[in-house]
């Protein structure tokens, strides 16, 4: 089987236990359309504008994530990982991952080892990419995780301390 050929997986996000959902809009990420050139490695390389609203009562705390199901890994691509973004967060502005971040939120490192946003990147050939841009609500001030946690270990503690999520995608190919 070709990279072309591999099947698409499933939205990652349905395979995880429900939650209440909220929601998040950008200027810059049209979901399911592809990304603009600024979300792009190649391109600005920059984290885009979100919004969002009508989180559940009780949050807390929030966590930004970008991931990438359909690289070719058995794990997909952490792009982004974002926590700790005080509850009174409710929006991002373009480049906000390489700036002074709110409150005591922090980055995790990216799978390219980067603390901070990485753009899309796909195999030059491969097949058409989802960007899963999410904003996870937490029930707790602080996710309990620091800047030295994976991006697995974020979204292991995610899988127990989320109250809603806002999921926005879009897509790449290279």
């Amino acid at each position: 089987m070709s990279q072309l050929d591999r099947p698409v997986s499933p939205n990652p996000y349905d395979l995880l236990p429900a939650t209440a959902s909220f929601q998040v809009t950008s200027t810059d990420v049209h979901d399911g359309q592809p990304l603009d050139d600024a979300q792009v490695a190649d391109g600005g390389n920059t984290s885009p504008q979100l919004s969002w609203a009508g989180a559940p009562e009780g949050t807390k705390s929030f966590v930004v994530t970008c991931f990438d199901p359909d690289a070719p890994t058995p794990s997909g691509f952490w792009h982004w990982v974002l926590v700790d973004l005080p509850a009174d967060v409710t929006s991002l502005e373009a480049g906000a991952a390489s700036g002074e971040l709110p409150g005591s939120a922090f980055h995790v490192r990216n799978d390219a080892g980067q603390a901070g946003f990485m753009g899309a990147a796909p195999p030059q050939g491969d097949q058409v990419h989802r960007y899963y841009f999410v904003v996870h609500a937490v029930g707790e001030e602080t996710l309990g995780v620091d800047a030295d946690a994976s991006p697995a270990v974020v979204s292991f503690n995610l899988a127990f301390k989320t109250l809603g999520r806002a999921v926005l995608h879009g897509t790449y190919q290279h």
